[in-house]
């Protein structure tokens, strides 16, 4: 399986075309990290505060399904369709989305985080509901426009290798609608285990994000000669996961005897596994790096606490997933934000010590929300997780808010 190529900075020079238009729209992965990253950071400090009791909840549906729809859907989501619909230009040498057909799907994005909270008229007989149907409507329009935006590039292309990502996200996409419909059917319990089970989902495109990116990266970063490759390790995951998910929906949704734990341990070893194979002692040098290589390390512990759930009473399958959800799908997201924010603008790929730090606090964040309720008072740790998430965004859009909406240092487009 090739690695993603991303766009490596270039020459510092200008060439003489420098787009006049709005830069933050010429390509999908500056509004969407940039518009996922703010969310990151209000949705958890507004999350904190309901936590704290500084503020009150003023939606119909519970607070509990806000957070986890705003999380998953709304900030993990966005951040993997700007990152995709970005690399597959690569990939494929067909333009991306750009301009005003990039403006119009991000609105999309950002109506339907915002028709949550608008004020709007009772009309019967939806009543209170109205507000719910327009995030459908909105969230609905934004995953189909991403999806097919992506199906057109690689499809046209003929980028075969490259289709499962198609899938994946129709995966995320229906589990999106799924929940929103049980939501609306006041259904919040259903709805909640499909939000786990998307998060499983979630972790199949991050072990083949990770399985050509991580090598790749880490070749390059230490100037080795040759990636540490595993394929056969990578394609048993892949095929792992998917009974995972299975197996999960059937235990959850239909209480099907379907043993979801044992098969996430041998999930867990798999991805171990291959963090062993591709960890080198000089990557705690290279910040861009070991921010994603721990990470992914967050993920197979993660998931090794899920499985122990399962047969521990004092381990708590919430606990264990926020290790996956803040741990290795948080960090890793803002990892590979840093990382493609400077490789697709033309700068240098470092970041400052502060940026560092944000790596830090957010991994700091996974272990108060997982591992801090076996020791201290549970509000107390999910209180202190969300205040070190938040730290962490603020940092991290310190410095990547100016690289995000101005040009590439160099002059070329995107």
């Amino acid at each position: 399986m090739r690695p993603i190529n991303l766009t490596e900075p270039m020459p510092t020079e200008k060439t003489g075309y420098q787009p006049q238009r709005a830069a933050v729209w010429m390509l999908a992965f500056r509004p969407f990290f940039l518009g996922g990253s703010i969310l990151a950071l209000l949705s958890i400090s507004y999350w904190s505060l309901l936590l704290g009791g500084q503020v009150s909840w003023p939606l119909n549906i519970p607070a509990m399904v806000w957070h986890a729809h705003e999380m998953m859907f709304g900030f993990a989501s966005v951040i993997a369709m700007g990152f995709l619909l970005t690399a597959a230009q690569t990939w494929t040498g067909v333009p991306s989305i750009s301009k005003g057909s990039l403006m119009m799907l991000t609105s999309l994005w950002l109506i339907a985080r915002v028709m949550f909270f608008v004020k709007l008229p009772m009309i019967s007989p939806i009543g209170a509901d109205l507000n719910l149907y327009l995030v459908i409507l909105f969230q609905g329009a934004w995953w189909g426009g991403g999806i097919l935006t992506l199906s057109r590039m690689l499809v046209k292309a003929r980028n075969k290798q490259n289709y499962p990502f198609i899938g994946i996200l129709t995966i995320l996409f229906g589990f999106n609608m799924l929940f929103l419909y049980l939501v609306s059917e006041q259904q919040s319990v259903l709805a909640l285990k499909v939000c786990d089970a998307s998060v499983f989902a979630f972790t199949l495109l991050i072990g083949i994000v990770a399985g050509r990116v991580i090598p790749f990266f880490t070749a390059r970063g230490l100037l080795l000669s040759e990636q540490v490759k595993c394929p056969r390790l990578d394609r048993l995951i892949w095929i792992v996961t998917l009974v995972v998910i299975i197996s999960f929906i059937g235990k959850s949704l239909f209480s099907i005897d379907t043993l979801p734990g044992g098969i996430i341990a041998i999930l867990a070893f798999l991805h171990l596994l291959r963090s062993v194979f591709w960890w080198r002692k000089e990557i705690i040098n290279v910040p861009l790096l070991w921010s994603l290589q721990l990470a992914y390390f967050a993920l197979g512990v993660g998931l090794a606490f899920i499985a122990l759930s399962f047969f521990n009473t004092h381990i708590f399958f919430k606990d264990a997933l926020h290790l996956i959800t803040i741990g290795s799908i948080g960090m890793m997201i803002m990892s590979m934000m840093a990382r493609v924010s400077l490789g697709h603008t033309g700068r240098p790929l470092k970041t400052p010590y502060f940026v560092n730090l944000a790596f830090v606090l957010i991994f700091c964040s996974a272990v108060s929300r997982s591992l801090l309720p076996l020791f201290i008072n549970v509000s107390h740790a999910w209180l202190l997780s969300g205040v070190l998430w938040s730290l962490g965004f603020i940092l991290f859009l310190f410095h990547y808010f100016p690289i995000l909406i101005n040009k590439r240092i160099d002059g070329r487009l995107g």
